[in-house]
């Protein structure tokens, strides 16, 4: 059931929001309203991990000090050379 909410906001923020609604097909209202059910989303919503992750868990030893981050930007560097 849909209510109504008045809210008091600056003129250039109206101005721009509702371009922003126009040009993504959207309402205004629906916007703002999609914008608060993601705030007060519960973070306790973790991704459904699939049975085929599941079995993939554990199947890679790689030793402590493996930095993902520095092997992907080595990755990135030979692929582009």
């Amino acid at each position: 059931m849909d209510k109504k909410l008045t809210l008091s906001l600056n003129q250039r923020i109206i101005e721009n929001a509702k371009l922003y609604a126009k040009s993504n097909n959207v309402s205004l209202s629906k916007l703002i309203e999609s914008y608060l059910a993601s705030l007060t989303k519960k973070d306790e919503e973790a991704p459904e991990i699939t049975p085929l992750v599941k079995s993939l868990s554990g199947v890679i030893d790689l030793p402590s000090d493996f930095d993902g981050k520095e092997a992907y930007t080595d990755h990135l560097m030979d692929k582009y050379k």
